[in-house]
């Protein structure tokens, strides 16, 4: 059954990239990893997957940027104000892997993992909130 609150919709800092989200999340995570790390200047990121029939890149194509690391799947962000918005390639993966904190306003968004806990830093410890711990990537 659809979320009552459906559709939601993002954007990116300047609203050059907006998106809008018509379904439900199949993922919501927590991600330890060193590239989240370093990309966010934080501990973590939190991240949501839904299907891709349930995304819709509403405006900003043209002010996606990608960057892609040796190991891992590309970042992209807004070209325009930095903001980091998606994971893989939001327009043909079969899931498009979302930042939580890019979304207008609340949603519906419960983590249920921690991944790459073996990554998290001294700093910033993975809290003992009994969700489901991953050392490394979580299994698909």
């Amino acid at each position: 059954m659809p979320d009552a609150t459906l559709p939601v919709n993002g954007s990116c800092l300047c609203g050059a990239v907006r998106f809008r989200v018509s379904g439900p999340f199949r993922s919501v995570g927590y991600c330890h990893c060193t590239h989240c790390q370093k990309r966010t200047g934080t501990g973590w990121s939190t991240n949501g997957r839904v299907a891709q029939g349930d995304f819709e890149l509403l405006n900003g194509l043209a002010e996606l940027r990608a960057w892609a690391p040796t190991t891992g799947v590309p970042k992209l962000f807004c070209g325009e104000c930095g903001a980091h918005l998606f994971s893989g390639d939001p327009l043909n993966d079969e899931e498009v892997a979302i930042r939580i904190g890019a979304f207008d306003g609340p949603v519906d968004a419960k983590p249920s993992f921690h991944m790459f806990v073996r990554s998290a830093p001294d700093w910033a410890p993975v809290p003992d909130d009994g969700l489901v711990r991953y050392e490394m990537l979580r299994p698909s």
